[in-house]
């Protein structure tokens, strides 16, 4: 079976547009894992331009699916923040302080020693690792080499490439996933994933565990209503 972690950012994104507390992001949450999703990714952000560090410590009491904190462990504030709410899973991105939104993995050979230290550091506290990558063999092999406990492959280019040839498309995302799990390492996925070409990528990728889903997702709830696009999104996760 196949988790959707749904990110709920752009939930964040809209309430901070009126400076009020609608839509309650905690409630927003909550309210997905009741229609059915298997856990809730936040990506806090230096400026808070979506969700807020406060929402962190106020989602971790009572969500009862997996938590799942995405960010640039660079930032020590991040860092502090990942080990006081010490969700199920952190998931370290190589961002930029300013950047919109997420646009590459990680280099695991030049990172290497980096990289141990820090997943050392989340380890030690009990937080599975995860970290973020392109579809490259020799990423995926670099990542093992860090000790972290699974990898997120970054869907970017096969979003952009599906409606022009899918079968190539998802190739590299089909081998990465048969290196990783040569490697002992668990496989999520995520970015730019929609209800169009979800099916396709969970039926071609082995070993799938996850994959954590915002934009499109919310983009779809305007028109269907939450609790609809989700039962959608997990329909399409059954292969």
């Amino acid at each position: 079976m196949i988790n959707l972690s749904i990110n709920i950012n752009k939930i964040a994104t809209l309430r901070n547009s009126r400076g009020h507390n609608v839509p309650d992001v905690v409630k927003m949450a909550l309210d997905c894992e009741r229609f059915g999703a298997d856990g809730i990714t936040v990506h806090p952000r230096p400026d808070e331009r979506h969700i807020r560090y406060s929402d962190v410590h106020d989602l971790k009491p009572v969500l009862t699916t997996e938590f799942n904190i995405e960010g640039n462990p660079r930032e020590q504030r991040f860092v502090e923040l990942v080990l006081s709410v010490r969700p199920h899973q952190v998931t370290l991105v190589p961002d930029a302080t300013n950047q919109l939104t997420s646009d590459h993995g990680w280099d695991t050979i030049a990172n290497r020693d980096y990289l141990i230290e820090t997943i050392t550091l989340f380890k030690d506290h009990g937080i599975r690792t995860s970290i973020f990558v392109d579809p490259d063999e020799k990423m995926v092999k670099g990542a093992k080499a860090t000790g972290t406990d699974r990898i997120e492959l970054y869907t970017e280019s096969y979003a952009r490439n599906f409606t022009v040839n899918a079968e190539s498309a998802v190739a590299p995302f089909t081998q990465a996933a048969k290196v990783a799990a040569e490697c002992g390492l668990g496989i999520n996925a995520g970015h730019d994933l929609s209800r169009d070409n979800l099916a396709f990528f969970a039926a071609h990728v082995p070993g799938l565990a996850e994959v954590s889903i915002g934009h499109a997702l919310v983009c779809d709830a305007l028109y269907f209503g939450m609790e609809n696009t989700i039962m959608m999104y997990k329909r399409a996760l059954q292969i």
